[in-house]
């Protein structure tokens, strides 16, 4: 079992930053890669980004290219999600999880999940 907590998230202007942080606990061992997913009102949970620590390999999503950077700090078991040029399209809560197998970007190919935080980019 992992337990994944979210945080970091809040209310923002178009433009500025915001830095998620997603804590791992438990069976941390075998979660050699980490997701960001958000999902918006009324729309389904899309990919962000993700991060394979032990190989450090980076999937990232033409939206956020540029502007998203992935990183995780292993002493702390903690993985991040630095938000740069936030766009009010950006607004959804965002969720970290925990990778099992397959297609990075599917969201069927993540066996934990953190209860989500809000971000909200106001025009």
């Amino acid at each position: 079992q992992v337990q994944l907590a979210e945080s970091g998230g809040g209310l923002v202007q178009a433009g500025e930053s915001l830095r998620l942080s997603c804590a791992a606990s438990g069976s941390t061992s075998s979660t050699y890669i980490m997701g960001w997913f958000r999902q918006a009102p009324g729309k389904e949970r899309d990919f962000v980004m993700a991060i394979n620590w032990k190989l450090g390999v980076i999937y990232d999503t033409n939206s956020v290219k540029g502007r998203f950077t992935i990183s995780r700090d292993n002493a702390k078991n903690t993985v991040y999600l630095q938000m740069n040029s936030l766009k009010p399209e950006d607004t959804a809560v965002y969720y970290c999880a925990a990778f099992r197998g397959g297609n990075v970007a599917d969201t069927k190919s993540y066996a934990y999940w953190g209860q989500g935080t809000q971000v909200t980019v106001s025009s």
